[in-house]
């Protein structure tokens, strides 16, 4: 079911990928819930409906946001399942067929398709692998809370699951997905298999896209944090949830380039909301248990120290991922690669100081030591490659040895060095289905941080499956070291991984 409000020619993408579905159209009804458009749209759906007889189009008085329409639609469904989908995205061809036999082969409530995005981010760590019993305690299913998943419909008939309507309504996906993750019987996660496009359009017109109102917001939040508390004793489990609203909602919006850009009187709403909440809501476990740069933003907004919050920001937008690609090599269709990648402030690395035997992460605000403290940070720092389709956008993380280690300074202060080697078969990427061109990046995570960097070079499989042409775009403005010869490269990653200890994947 898609929810719509002006599209007008930004839908015709996702209606083309309905079209084009694997599933049989007789085997699904598609339902367009129109939120009172003005525009052009309702006329494309009253076209498209009267071609396709599993097409439906409700249209709904303006309501000024989804929840309504998409209330409507639930209402008027007869499927098995339900799945949302918003008038900016699309699916795969094969979504439908392969999620929807997913999600009956696992007796699942919820059935969640690995997504990738267009301008919009997206929970990278919960498609790593297939999850057939994905749980909240255990897996990385709360950093997924948009509502375009599939929904067995009598679960959701059974608890009375609709979004919260009403003006001012924030979050209103948080408020369903949350509720239904805590009741699912079972939720199953299909991650080999890129389901869901979700994209950001070009003139910023989702339905969705505007501005923050904190106070509202905020409200909205903590009302979602009341179902987890209703669901959930204290403890790690609650900790756990919490931590991603802190995260994700709270100090995502007080760091880097998002405060800086803001208007001021808008941060001092913010920053008072967020304490307000931290004070309220969070146990002190909540906080401790970030990286050390998230904990000192923490402490920061909960002691109103707005303007070093500021100066924080001004830094913290400053930092980058840097990786070197030392070597690579291509024999048939495997390619392996060699890197080496830092978190550099500016054009420095970042620094981190021993102090009595413990670490600490050096930050341009004067701070108490034991926000700063990242003596445990450095064993879940960890590096990732992603390959990602140039134009499908298709992403996977590899599988990557690497090790993390100090490369000691003056005075006490040391930097942090990611080692990896990753091997890939680009004969079986992507279930073989590898033509068009693929971007390799680094992810290097840690200490609060967690960056993307582009490897130089170009591949490019001439066909699915195919042996892929593979340009080093550093020979391009200067003369490349000799690669090494066949075969050798194997040799050398399997020679580092064993002088590293290198185990972990």
């Amino acid at each position: 079911m898609v929810t719509t409000y002006n599209s007008g020619g930004h839908l015709q993408q996702l209606i083309d990928s309905l079209l084009r579905q694997s599933m049989p159209a007789t085997d699904f009804e598609i339902i367009f819930a129109d939120d009172g458009s003005t525009d052009d749209t309702p006329a494309r759906l009253a076209e498209l409906a009267a071609a396709h007889p599993n097409v439906e189009v409700l249209h709904c008085p303006h309501s000024g946001w989804p929840s309504r329409p998409r209330n409507l639609a639930l209402a008027r469904a007869r499927g098995e399942y339900v799945q949302f989908v918003d008038d900016d995205d699309w699916l795969a061809e094969e979504a439908l067929e392969r999620l929807y036999g997913y999600a009956v082969a696992n007796g699942a409530d919820i059935a969640i398709g690995k997504m990738t995005g267009h301008g919009r981010s997206v929970p990278r760590d919960l498609f790593r692998i297939n999850r057939p019993d994905a749980r909240l305690a255990d897996s990385p299913l709360i950093g997924s809370l948009t509502c375009h998943k599939m929904f067995r419909r009598a679960f959701l008939l059974e608890h009375d699951l609709r979004f919260p309507e009403g003006p001012g309504q924030r979050l209103e996906d948080h408020h369903l997905v949350v509720r239904a993750y805590l009741l699912s019987r079972r939720t199953s996660v299909l991650s080999d298999y890129t389901c869901y496009h979700h994209a950001r359009r070009p003139d910023g017109g989702n339905v969705t896209a505007t501005r923050m109102e904190p106070a509202g917001y905020f409200r909205s939040l903590r009302e979602v944090l009341d179902i987890v508390d209703a669901h959930t004793e204290p403890g790690p489990v609650r900790d756990k949830l919490h931590r991603r609203w802190l995260r994700t909602e709270m100090i995502r919006r007080l760091r880097g380039n998002r405060l800086r850009n803001a208007p001021r009187d808008w941060v001092d709403q913010v920053a008072t909301e967020v304490r307000k909440t931290i004070q309220e809501r969070f146990a002190p476990t909540v906080a401790s248990q970030l990286p050390a740069f998230e904990r000192t933003v923490v402490g920061l907004v909960t002691e109103g120290r707005v303007e070093d919050l500021l100066r924080l920001a001004e830094w913290d937008a400053g930092i980058r991922a840097r990786t070197r690609l030392k070597a690579y090599e291509l024999t048939g269709s495997i390619l392996t690669v060699l890197l080496n990648s830092q978190l550099r402030s500016g054009e420095e690395p970042l620094t981190i100081r021993q102090v009595d035997g413990r670490d600490r992460l050096v930050v341009p605000v004067e701070v108490p030591d034991e926000w700063v403290d990242c003596t445990e940070d450095l064993g879940r720092a960890r590096l990732d490659v992603v390959a990602r389709h140039a134009t499908g956008h298709e992403e996977f993380l590899l599988p990557v040895h690497f090790e993390v280690d100090r490369v000691a300074g003056a005075g006490g202060e040391f930097q942090v060095h990611y080692r990896g080697a990753v091997t890939v078969d680009f004969a079986g990427l992507n279930g073989g289905r590898t033509q068009g061109g693929w971007i390799l990046k680094a992810r290097v995570t840690g200490y609060g941080w967690s960056l993307d960097t582009k490897l130089p070079l170009e591949i490019t499989c001439p066909a699915d499956g195919a042996r892929p042409v593979v340009v080093d775009k550093r020979k391009k403005k200067t003369p490349a070291p000799p690669q090494p010869g066949p075969g050798r490269l194997r040799r050398m990653a399997g020679s580092v991984r064993r002088q590293l200890g290198l185990t972990r994947t």
